[in-house]
């Protein structure tokens, strides 16, 4: 995956505040914090989670499979695109 390499730092930045994420929602159980907080930082997590897991898919899929930006077939590039849309709305 030659695409992760050259996106590598902004790639591991995410997973190291995911990192941050996931250690404030252990802090928030060891203080036994309310548990409406703890929800709040666990949809955080998700939410980061779920936005790397786009950015890699939508990396994948233009790198790999088709780049709606410069696939020649409209019919194809247009399928592509309605794709990673969908993508994007079922992880935010």
């Amino acid at each position: 995956m030659s695409h992760t390499i050259k996106e590598k730092s902004r790639l591991l930045a995410r997973v190291r505040r995911i990192r941050g994420q996931v250690e404030a929602v252990e802090r928030a159980l060891e203080a036994e914090i309310g548990c409406a907080d703890v929800l709040q930082l666990v949809a955080s997590v998700r939410g980061a989670v779920n936005g790397l897991s786009v950015e890699l898919i939508e990396d994948h899929m233009r790198h790999h499979v088709v780049d709606p930006a410069t696939e020649p077939d409209p019919a194809r590039a247009r399928g592509a695109g309605e794709l990673l849309d969908v993508i994007r709305t079922y992880l935010k």
